[in-house]
């Protein structure tokens, strides 16, 4: 008979708490490495998680788990909540990441759980960058999460609504990092700056405040990124006869180099940005309007989809009331590619603050969506017979086009003529710029045909 073999402490991948003491103890491991936050009051930034009282804070203090995922970008934290996670909970941590780990990894460590949970003890498995998993390795998860012999923790800079399942999304709890704040960056590099054990406390280094200011300015939320520019601009800069490192402004600069936007194309941070340009364009705000596209020129977005998003705009919120507005977003596509980058970016500002600038109207798109709405959902009508096409041999004999008035034989063109069965309106015209001579046309119209005598 086989016997229940008890899964040993070394059957598992190391816990990050182990393998970071090493890390962290190491003088060669990179400064960001050395620095990461060993307790939940070391963390920076993150209060609307991490403060007194709030969810996760408590989740962690009490060591009373559910499933979560952590969502956030780069250099928020998240794999350092993790190592916290693993240093303050009785629970087996066994960490993986989702690059290198394969199904038969999934499968041994959840084996493991199921025997320690007969013992009484639970796993935490945490796995980074869980978005590389697809829709079958995450699947194996599903029934041991569901029936809580092993607790999930994913981290992903992905938007977990398109990366996870949605059954395994579900059973979890997400948690979304933000990008940390300029002021909680200064906190980190004057930290690492005055740490004599982790940090370059034991170094002379003088960092003048507008050269940690440009850091953190320039590393965009990531505090990696930060701690990486601070190490390799302090560390190559040649100290004084004194043995003084003077980091200063210009060190800074050259250690940042360009500036990095995090902009995840075809994903949340990706069309996040895209609408906020549509709606400072729709809000008639040129400035902002302006800061995204530079945002999204920065970052390497296709100009065409700029384009087309200008384009959309130009009917759906400006429409009528300007005109010409459709009619510059098609110059301006075909402009935009015979120029090319970097030229473009002003033809593409131009456009985007005279989107912004124009007088705003929806009523194209209301009515089109409201018709769309009658003919999916309402009785679909039969073209009147007037209207039908006699244009075919045998037409006559069908009666089609019997009785239709040709406009252009009647003063002003106005026919009191049914064009539909319904009155339904749909196009109501707002009185902003050139619609307002719309309106007035048809109101006249109105007026005109409904004193035209009907042809007998």
């Amino acid at each position: 008979m086989k016997k229940n073999i008890v899964p040993q402490e070394n059957s598992f991948p190391e816990f990050f708490d182990s393998k970071a003491s090493r890390e962290e103890a190491d003088p060669s491991a990179p400064l960001a490495v050395r620095m990461r936050p060993q307790t939940l009051d070391e963390i920076q930034g993150q209060e609307h998680l991490l403060a007194e009282g709030k969810l996760l804070r408590r989740t962690i203090q009490s060591d009373r788990w559910t499933s979560m995922i952590f969502y956030g970008p780069p250099g928020s934290g998240k794999t350092t909540l993790a190592r916290v996670i693993s240093r303050t909970t009785q629970a087996r941590f066994v960490p993986l990441n989702a690059v290198s780990a394969a199904v038969a990894d999934l499968r041994r460590v959840i084996e493991e759980a199921r025997k320690l949970k007969r013992l009484g003890k639970k796993t935490i498995l945490f796995i980074d960058e869980i978005h590389r998993f697809n829709k079958a390795q995450q699947d194996v998860l599903m029934p041991d999460v569901e029936s809580g012999q092993v607790i999930l923790i994913g981290a992903t800079t992905h938007n977990p609504s398109f990366s996870i399942n949605g059954p395994l999304l579900s059973r979890s709890t997400v948690f979304e990092l933000r990008p940390l704040a300029e002021e909680d960056l200064m906190n980190v590099l004057k930290r690492a700056l005055e740490d004599p054990e982790r940090g370059l406390g034991k170094v002379k280094v003088e960092a003048a405040e507008e050269a940690l200011e440009h850091l953190a300015r320039s590393a965009s939320g990531d505090a990696r990124r930060a701690l990486n520019a601070l190490e390799v601009g302090a560390m190559t800069t040649q100290p004084d006869e004194k043995g003084v490192i003077h980091f200063d402004r210009k060190a800074a600069e050259e250690s940042a180099q360009k500036r990095i936007v995090y902009y995840d194309n075809g994903e949340d941070y990706h069309y996040d940005t895209a609408s906020a340009f549509i709606k400072s364009m729709r809000g008639s705000d040129p400035d902002a309007a302006v800061y995204w596209l530079a945002k999204m020129i920065y970052a390497g977005e296709d100009m065409r989809f700029i384009i087309r998003r200008i384009l959309i705009l130009a009917s759906e919120d400006i429409g009528n009331a300007d005109p010409q507005a459709l009619i510059l977003a098609s110059a301006g596509l075909q402009a935009v590619e015979f120029v090319g980058l970097p030229e473009a970016r002003i033809i593409l500002s131009q456009l985007v603050i005279y989107m912004a600038l124009a007088p705003k109207s929806n009523a194209a798109y209301t009515a089109i969506s409201s018709a769309l709405e009658d003919v999916k959902n309402e009785k679909v009508e039969e073209v009147p017979t007037p209207l039908r096409d006699r244009s075919y041999p045998g037409a006559k004999k069908l009666g089609r086009g019997e009785g239709y008035q040709y406009p252009h034989t009647h003063p002003n063109e106005a026919i009191h003529q049914q064009y539909r069965l319904s009155t339904q309106r749909y196009y109501h015209p707002t009185q902003k710029g050139f619609e307002k001579t719309l309106f007035e046309r048809l109101r006249q119209r109105e007026k005109e045909t409904a004193d035209s005598p009907e042809k007998e």
